[in-house]
């Protein structure tokens, strides 16, 4: 019987963390999975019509007649591992990734499936978040019609291996909403989510105006205390999402949503905005402003009050006089903030470059332009953390010359007491970064980026047990958390000495940034302390494989830990690995 070629669905599945749960108990982990596989995903997969081609130790290559048959056998697999896995400590759950793909396959005489379409399947489930399924966009295609759910629109993404990008869309169901809704309970307050105003300027470019005043509004709504707002990086990945207004709300955690557009043309400029409750789905209030372009500030002012007094909310005096109308800002010196801004949160050496070029020039317009001297120094500080600079010890001395001169500038401005906080961090002031935190969490509550900031400084201060609960309140105010919150988490980990659970956070970021030097340095010196010798030497080969010169001479000079012996214990892991560094 010869090969046949044919378009097919398929589903690739793998547990997460499988050596890590293995090393611990694998006959306990092999019965686990022999159980699971008879009780749950052998007769759902056969309930969908699935075929399984091949398994290989904890993963699984199955075949489906449809997109659709293959994605309702993932959700039902994932929620039910949901139940099986209540009650469990993260160390001791089993959870899947799942990529599905509709593609070209090749079918052997012995019924193996061999092509692209195996190919990219495979790499889809590499980069699924654990419990979640990741879908290839001729997949998403089949059953976005067919299916309730959200999507996340993860965009183009290059895949290891596979020539060009592919759009992904993430369904987070199961276990991948586990860890956030296993966090407390927000405050019985009001919640709220922003999303990206859509751009309705006609041109593809002014995309940037539009996220930037939506982000400007979440920043002004963040300034409240009776308030729960969501990150710009969480409401955010809506952006593109074909899902609707209480799916998403259920999602964020929230009870109302926010959304809008932006029109700009010439010197005018027309804002609209409905907020909408989502336990009804009503709308609560809508507005439509046209002004001239420099009324911008205005517009944002009237559309915060406009909301507080819909949500009813009651204002402290000093959050009262945080909303009064803003210092002018010359317009064209707004649109390079908002432009420097985006490129700036990126934190790569040409971004950098790129951002203050753009504001420095909003500076030479507005010299008084505090925010954007705050982001200019944050740039200068992250080229002297992230080794961008030929000179290292300048960019910080500038970065933090810089951040004193915005909170000079404006007192009130949150922006400028964050990133004076990130310059005494790495300038290892660390009292004062613990200053600059609290002043800007008065100013701004819901600040993502300062509990960060505040994890970040209480982990190198000597208290990693604080760190974690100060990121469990920065998740709840942004559920889809970028991977550097689990950067965070595993270092706060490991300074506790839970070294497995270390492990376990540095995993769920390298499948969402495999690329991360930091990541596998960490997870190298957690498998030395466990005694995981073979690998702690490959998770030490993919640090240099990424970069050949990473220097553990430099992490020790430049980590502002206070205690020394934080940071030994980090040199320690490495050592016991008999690594050579």
């Amino acid at each position: 019987m010869s090969d046949t070629r044919k378009i097919a669905a398929i589903l690739v599945a793998d547990v997460v963390g499988y050596s890590r749960l293995a090393s611990a108990d694998e006959d306990r982990i092999l019965a686990r999975l022999r159980a699971l596989r008879s009780d749950l995903i052998d007769p759902t997969i056969a309930v969908h019509n699935g075929r399984v081609v091949k398994r290989t130790g904890d993963g699984s290559l199955i075949e489906f007649r449809s997109v659709v048959d293959a994605v309702r056998c993932a959700i039902e697999v994932q929620n039910g591992m949901v139940e099986r896995n209540a009650g469990l400590p993260p160390e001791r759950r089993i959870e899947f990734r799942v990529g599905i793909h509709l593609g070209d396959v090749v079918e052997e005489s012995d019924g193996d499936l061999m092509g692209d379409g195996v190919n990219i399947a495979a790499r889809l489930q590499g980069i699924s978040k654990p419990g979640a399924i990741c879908l290839s966009e001729d997949a998403y295609r089949q059953v976005k019609a067919r299916l309730d759910l959200p999507a996340i629109d993860l965009g183009a993404t290059q895949l290891k291996n596979i020539a060009e990008p592919i759009r992904v869309y993430s369904l987070e169901v199961g276990g991948a909403g586990q860890e956030r809704s296993a966090l407390p309970p927000v405050a019985d307050k009001p919640s709220i989510a922003v999303l990206a105003f859509n751009n309705m300027s006609g041109d593809a470019e002014q995309e940037y105006f539009s996220d930037g005043i939506s982000e400007d509004i979440i920043t002004d709504l963040s300034k409240l205390s009776e308030l729960h707002v969501i990150a710009r990086n969480s409401s955010f990945v809506y952006k593109k999402a074909t899902v609707s207004v209480p799916d998403m709300a259920k999602a964020l955690g929230v009870r109302y949503v926010l959304e809008g557009s932006v029109r700009k043309a010439g010197n005018r400029v027309r804002v609209t905005a409905q907020l909408i409750d989502s336990s009804s789905g009503g709308h609560v209030w809508a507005n439509r402003f046209d002004r001239d372009l420099s009324d911008i500030f205005a517009v944002q002012d009237e559309l915060t009050q406009e909301i507080v007094a819909a949500l009813k909310l009651k204002l402290t005096a000093g959050e009262q006089d945080r909303l009064t109308p803003r210092r002018a800002v010359d317009v064209k010196a707004y649109e390079l903030f908002l432009r420097g801004r985006e490129l700036s949160w990126a934190a790569t050496g040409t971004g950098n470059i790129a951002a203050r070029d753009l504001l420095e020039r909003a500076t030479a317009i507005d010299p008084g332009y505090a925010a954007a001297y705050a982001l200019i120094a944050f740039t200068h500080v992250v080229d002297y953390s992230n080794s961008f600079s030929s000179d290292p010890e300048r960019s910080l001395r500038t970065g933090l010359e810089l951040a004193q001169r915005a909170v000079a500038m404006d007192e009130e401005e949150p922006a400028a007491h964050w990133a004076l906080g990130v310059s005494y961090l790495w300038s290892r002031e660390l009292d004062r970064a613990q200053a600059e935190v609290q002043r800007g969490l008065a100013l701004s509550p819901n600040s993502v980026e300062f509990l960060l900031l505040k994890a970040t400084t209480q982990t190198f201060s000597g208290d990693p047990a604080g760190a974690l609960e100060t990121l469990d309140a920065s998740m709840r105010l942004d559920p889809h958390y970028p991977e550097i919150t689990l950067q965070f988490l595993a270092d706060a980990r490991f300074s506790l000495g839970e070294y497995a659970q270390a492990i376990a956070a540095i995993e769920q970021r390298l499948a969402r940034n495999p690329q991360s030097e930091t990541a596998y340095a960490l997870l190298a010196s957690c498998y030395g302390h466990l005694g995981r010798l073979e690998e702690a030497r490959q998770a030490w080969e993919r640090v240099l494989q990424i970069n050949p010169s990473f220097s553990v001479e430099r992490r020790r000079r430049i980590l502002p830990f206070r205690n020394p012996e934080d940071l030994e214990r980090r040199v320690e892991g490495l050592r016991k690995a008999g690594l050579k560094f």
